[in-house]
């Protein structure tokens, strides 16, 4: 995913001051300084209270010429007492939507097609995670009045979590930071294939992901 002129990952130098755990500090500094594909534009943003005792967000957007195809969020929750439903300390929670061209909405395929681009690109980073969950859901927006000059439009949302395995956990060692870098990666490979870009680069002549509504956005 990585490209010579792609975008780091960045955020605050000192996420939750010396009062937070070594081991949420190092989970927060992996996900800054990755190298980005030139399309992601990924910025550090509030993250939401009380999901956690510590957390850190991340906001991004896919964008080819000045135009937005697909925008997310990716949250990293920590509670160093552990969490039964997450299987550990660590969790990561994401929201990601787009537009859609209105035939490709209407594939009954659709939602475990996009639910499958992402466990295929955690598996694809070969990232170890645990207790996967979420929905997809499609919704169309019909436009009156003012707006009545806007074709329909359909909108792709993916809302997921997961736990990331934190090394030494599962052989009942010492717990450690997990590899929240290439979690990352993987949520960006998510992001863009969503975008409708194929792997590696921007949109190209034959290649078909997720087709991409053009024109006004309703964002």
């Amino acid at each position: 995913m990585a490209a010579a002129h792609g975008h780091h990952s960045d955020g605050p130098d000192d996420v939750g001051g010396e009062g937070s755990p070594s081991v949420f500090r190092q989970a927060v500094a992996g996900l800054q300084g990755v190298l980005l594909r030139p399309e992601i534009e990924l910025d550090a943003t509030p993250p939401p209270q009380r999901l956690a005792p510590y957390s850190y967000a991340l906001e991004a957007a896919v964008v080819v010429d000045d135009e937005e195809l697909a925008d997310g969020r990716l949250i990293l929750l920590h509670d160093p007492a552990g969490h039964e439903a997450w299987g550990g300390t660590f969790r990561l929670v994401t929201l990601v939507h787009a537009d859609l061209e209105e035939e490709m909405a209407q594939d009954p395929l659709l939602p475990e097609v996009c639910w499958s681009w992402l466990t295929g690109a955690l598996e694809a980073r070969r990232v170890p995670y645990a207790a996967p969950s979420g929905t997809v859901t499609r919704a169309g927006s019909h436009y009156f009045g003012g707006l009545r000059e806007r074709p329909p439009s359909t909108q792709i949302e993916i809302r997921a979590s997961w736990s990331p395995i934190e090394p030494g956990a599962a052989n009942g060692g010492e717990r450690s930071a997990p590899d929240t870098a290439a979690h990352l990666a993987a949520w960006c490979d998510l992001l863009c294939q969503i975008a409708g870009l194929p792997p590696g680069g921007a949109p190209e002549a034959g290649v078909v992901t997720l087709p991409q509504r053009r024109g006004p956005q309703s964002r």
